[in-house]
């Protein structure tokens, strides 16, 4: 791409995320600029910290040498790495489509395992550093985990060696990723190595079922050792009904360049929506979360909903996945579990005939975070007299999903945790210290 090219997509990518700066909730990129930390007191007390990042919460890079191209414009081979989330190509008429088929995963229904698109390798930068879930572009638009990290800098932390990033492909589910495992149990046990002392995770979103299926596959004794507790921040525990949407008709998220049916085609090549999908274990069999004129859809139902929308691949994704963390098997580390309420959060999708190629026509809205429903980020609280190690629950009344990893209260909630105070409010009311 040259760089004319290059300065419009820069451009392109700053109208992109004001525009969804304002579009209804985006799972991650929708913060332009993210507010800078406010100064904070250094503090005595820096136990060594790992942050697990959200479902498209890291950056990717590929290197391709192609077979075939989905359009004579797109690159065929590449000499070196480039980013692939996120790609300024992407933003282009027609870069979109050269970008789908380099991040598109290809499901194999006899091995029922994932491979990359022919020709496509692709890798997880800055794997234990902080740079690539601090923002999810080298331009330093699309930022994340910036703000929780400056704070955590402006009272005594370091980056990369205090504070650490884990960040794994979030297209693939923990059954394809043992890899990702081995280097995290080994990131914590360099830390505890180096500081002297166990270590904190913390998870935002899906990233909270990335660390409850690492803790719930290491023995007691080691996590008794090497794990200090665990800060979970908007997880969605139950599942979450979102991704039905974006599986059955796509979600471009306010993205003017990109229609809902055409990031339908990325959104089903990853096994993580499948994955995050309302749980059995949880949800009443009888709630409808996608109503048609032809038929209620239920989580008992999804064999046939995967055959109505012509996606069957994701019903053997999604029996792949559904129980490596669907029991919720305590931790067995002491839990800090926080998320927002308050704000309306959709769980049923109502559709007219042209289901499942048009935009839902109506919405039932139950209390949450705007993204995730309260009901399934309040699961956690059922750890409570399952485990011996306290858990500690606090909601956040009108903080919506991704607000959660920035915003001034939280942030110093998590602070006093890292200092020592376990015992934390059951509700902070956003809404009115705002005011």
């Amino acid at each position: 791409m040259g760089s004319a090219a290059r300065h419009l997509c820069s451009g392109l990518l700053v109208v992109f995320l004001l525009g969804l700066h304002h579009s209804s909730s985006f799972w991650i990129v929708n913060v332009v600029f993210p507010p800078n930390a406010k100064p904070r007191v250094s503090s005595n007390s820096t136990p060594p910290l790992i942050i697990v990042p959200g479902n498209l919460g890291n950056r990717l890079e590929a290197k391709i040498n192609k077979p075939t191209l989905v359009h004579w414009m797109c690159y065929k081979k590449t000499e070196h790495w480039f980013p692939l989330w996120i790609d300024l190509n992407m933003f282009m008429p027609i870069g979109v489509d050269c970008w789908i088929d380099n991040i598109r995963l290809v499901y194999n229904r006899t091995t029922r395992r994932s491979s990359n698109s022919p020709g496509v390798k692709v890798r997880v930068p800055g794997f234990g550093q902080t740079y690539p879930i601090e923002f999810l572009d080298s331009n330093k638009l699309a930022g994340y985990f910036y703000t929780m990290v400056q704070h955590l800098v402006n009272i005594g932390y370091t980056r990369n060696e205090t504070v650490r990033g884990a960040p794994y492909d979030w297209r693939l589910a923990p059954n394809e990723n043992s890899e990702y495992f081995t280097k995290l149990q080994d990131l914590v046990e360099e830390m505890y190595d180096e500081h002297q002392q166990p270590v904190y995770l913390l998870g935002h979103s899906m990233g909270c079922h990335y660390v409850l299926y690492f803790l719930n596959h290491q023995p007691q004794a080691w996590k008794d050792k090497y794990i200090k507790g665990f800060i979970s921040l908007g997880a969605p525990w139950g599942g979450a009904v979102k991704p039905l949407r974006v599986l059955a008709s796509g979600e471009n998220d306010g993205i003017p360049m990109i229609s809902n049916i055409k990031i339908r085609e990325e959104q089903r090549m990853t096994t993580t929506n499948p994955w995050m999908l309302p749980s059995e274990e949880v949800w009443p069999k009888d709630h409808v979360f996608i109503s048609t004129p032809t038929f209620n859809y239920t989580n008992q139902d999804y064999q046939r909903l995967f055959t109505d929308i012509n996606y069957e691949d994701g019903w053997f994704m999604w029996e792949d996945t559904k129980n490596l963390t669907g029991d919720l098997h305590p931790p067995g580390v002491e839990v800090w579990c926080m998320y927002g309420v308050g704000l309306p959060t959709p769980i049923t999708y109502i559709y007219d005939e042209e289901f499942p190629n048009g935009d839902p026509v109506d919405f039932v809205y139950a209390d949450g975070d705007n993204t995730v429903d309260s009901f399934s980020m309040s699961q956690c609280k059922g750890w409570a007299g399952q485990q011996e190690k306290p858990v500690h629950v606090t909601e956040y009344r009108g903080l919506a999903h991704l607000d959660i990893v920035f915003h001034e209260k939280v942030l110093n909630l998590i602070q006093d945790i890292l200092e020592g105070n376990s015992d934390t409010p059951k509700e902070i009311d956003i809404q009115s210290l705002d005011k």
